[in-house]
């Protein structure tokens, strides 16, 4: 029996005891007032009568007379008259009628009276006994009415009481939900507190339990503080705090071979000029100032524009990626601006030509980076604050105008969309769930999402493709039974009527939201966090899963989304890059595997490209793998 059922079980004996036993002391007490009544009515009408008659002639008559007198006006159930001998020498009787009281109360509270008796005189001879014996009808009902009275007090005492009772209850179950609530987080990981009741005893409870979340959380953040330490001594500069030139290219790498907004955007080049002599000018440290302060300008535009990565590719030049940016005119405007105010605040002056290049999904790096190189020797000839475009790689557009593209996107995600099958392996070969890429048929053909995803986001049609991939992937998990990893992206999280209508469709279908895997950009969740957490608290209690993609750059954060019950995060495929070459990677890597299943999350590593690797990661505590190097596996095993 819970505690709360003892507790409400405890109040309702309390009650019918005290109320039970009030009522029997009350009902008790007016009986035996109402007895002592009827006794001393009894005995007074007796001696009254007797008086009465000892004056008198004592002739029949008379005496029949004073008898039917006082039968007929007392309510008396027998007056009766005997002589010395025991002779009735008057008698008169009446039955017992008690019509308005049940007679099970009757038969309760039976009084037990004894009748008046006195002695009747001629002269100083006795005459006789005169007995005198009450009705009880009327003390019957009297009793019967005040009992009634007595209980419907005691009724609505009872109702405050258990009205009281509730609210009591009720401010001491609350604070205990809380409490196995909380319980019930920190087994799954989740790290919570809650507010203290004003109970004493469950505000020590809450305040220990408080406390033990609050430390394993700081242990965690401080853990993942550590880990992204190593992580930037590996990756980023140490001048500069970006990233170095292999970790760069890595995620230009990843950007054109993505399958999402990233595939397009622009690239630039910032150059240092002359940086010998400015070393000289300025002296080293302030050279390494002016490189950093350089490097943050970047950074900070980058981020303006959003999703912005900046790397060091040697000692004067800068590389910067914006994934989704594609107005090269505006850029060059905007990028020239925050570079000549950078010149404008440094002591001697400063040569910064960059040159900016677009670049689209299937572009080769080498080409990008060699066009990218030679547009910044022209700026540099033009002048120390020139901006050249760069001749791109030629590509071939499916459409000519923002016309076209709004009527094929609409059109293919009308016909239907074509979902991809990447299987997600956990270390014994076991699946965890197809990543699930979608396809638009444009021009005839299947188009991966880099094609057409850089267009649906210019266009403003996330939200409506996101719910065409939900439908489809209801469709194929009804069909195959298996689970599906599908993308949603940063517009759609943030509207909030997708939210409800991707609620809606799942609500429906509970069997297969089971099945669902959702994952989101890091940079999504950790940037937006309102609509983040505002999702996981719409399609959590449906038993989606929901995870973090691309997990890397901001990892530290991730404890403090630990309320939110994530189920995985997928790390990016720069920290997975020959894993099974770099010492530091795998530290790393073991760290985060560690961290994640502290919090009841798995570790999944994205861009596996060979079996070494996917071996090093699940040795180092990794729950699964993805990438050409799994699927290579997979095809291999079956």
């Amino acid at each position: 029996m819970s505690l709360i059922k003892q507790l409400w079980l405890t109040i309702v004996v309390l009650l019918l005891l005290a109320f039970g036993g009030s009522l029997f002391i009350g009902v008790s007490s007016s009986r035996a007032y109402i007895e002592q009544e009827v006794r001393i009515k009894n005995a007074d009408n007796a001696n009254a009568l007797a008086l009465t008659m000892s004056q008198m002639p004592k002739d029949p008559v008379t005496l029949e007379l004073l008898v039917a007198a006082q039968f007929d006006t007392g309510h008396y159930r027998r007056v009766e008259l005997r002589d010395p001998q025991g002779e009735i020498i008057e008698q008169r009787r009446a039955g017992e009628a008690i019509e308005d009281v049940p007679a099970w109360f009757v038969e309760l509270v039976r009084f037990e009276v004894p009748p008046g008796q006195a002695v009747v005189q001629d002269g100083w001879r006795q005459f006789g006994t005169l007995t005198l014996e009450s009705q009880h009808s009327f003390a019957y009902r009297s009793l019967w009415r005040s009992s009634l009275e007595l209980v419907g007090w005691f009724a609505l005492a009872a109702a405050l009481s258990l009205l009281l009772a509730w609210w009591i209850v009720r401010t001491i179950r609350r604070p205990l939900r809380n409490v196995v609530e909380q319980a019930l987080h920190i087994g799954e990981r989740r790290f919570t507190t809650i507010p203290a009741p004003r109970t004493r005893e469950l505000r020590e409870v809450v305040v220990a339990m408080n406390q033990l979340s609050a430390a394993v959380r700081d242990m965690l953040g401080e853990e993942s503080q550590k880990l992204d330490l190593l992580r930037r001594r590996l990756q980023h500069d140490s001048v500069t705090g970006v990233l170095k030139r292999e970790a760069f290219l890595a995620q230009l790498q990843i950007h054109l071979e993505s399958q999402d907004s990233r595939a397009s955007g622009t690239l630039a080049l910032v150059r240092l000029a002359r940086l010998a002599e400015v070393n000289e000018l300025l002296g080293h440290g302030d050279t390494d100032t002016l490189l950093h302060a350089l490097a943050n300008g970047l950074d900070q535009f980058g981020k303006v524009r959003g999703g912005g990565v900046v790397g060091r590719l040697n000692g004067s030049d800068f590389a910067l990626l914006l994934p989704g940016a594609h107005d090269l005119e505006q850029l060059r405007h905007e990028l020239g601006k925050r570079l000549a105010s950078l010149s404008d605040q440094s002591r001697v002056p400063l040569g910064l030509p960059a040159a900016l290049v677009d670049y689209a999904q299937g572009d080769q790096r080498s080409v990008l980076l060699a066009s990218l190189d030679g547009a910044l020797s022209a700026a540099e000839t033009r002048g120390d604050q020139s901006l050249v475009i760069a001749q791109g790689p030629q590509r071939r557009s499916l459409f000519t105008s923002h016309g076209a593209w709004r009527r094929a996107l609409q059109e293919a995600m009308a016909k239907g969309i074509y979902l991809a099958h990447y299987p997600v392996l956990d270390g014994k070969g076991e699946l965890l769930h197809f990543e699930s890429p979608s396809r638009l048929r444009l021009n005839s053909e299947w188009q991966p999402a880099g094609v057409f995803m850089p267009w649906i986001s210019r266009l403003e049609l996330d939200s409506q493709l996101d719910l065409a991939v939900i439908d489809e992937a209801v469709r194929d998990i009804t069909q195959r039974g298996k689970p599906l990893g599908i993308n949603l992206s940063a517009a759609s999280i943030q509207d909030a009527r997708f939210v409800m209508e991707l609620q809606a469709r799942l609500r429906a279908r509970p069997d297969v939201a089971k099945r669902l895997w959702l994952e989101i950009p890091e940079s999504l969740a950790i940037h937006d966090l309102a609509s983040f957490r505002s999702l996981c608290h719409a399609l959590q209690p449906l038993g989606c899963r929901i995870g973090l993609e691309h997990v890397g750059a901001e990892f530290t954060r991730i404890a403090d989304l630990q309320d939110l019950g994530l189920a995985y995060l997928k790390i990016d495929r720069t920290l997975i890059k020959e894993v099974d070459k770099i010492a530091e990677q795998q530290t790393i890597l073991r760290g985060m595997a560690t961290l994640c299943h502290s919090l009841g999350i798995l570790a999944i590593g994205e861009g596996v490209e060979n079996r070494e690797e996917a071996r090093m990661l699940f040795e180092l505590g990794l729950d699964g793998a993805t990438g050409p190097g799994i699927r290579q596996h997979d095809k291999s095993a079956g």
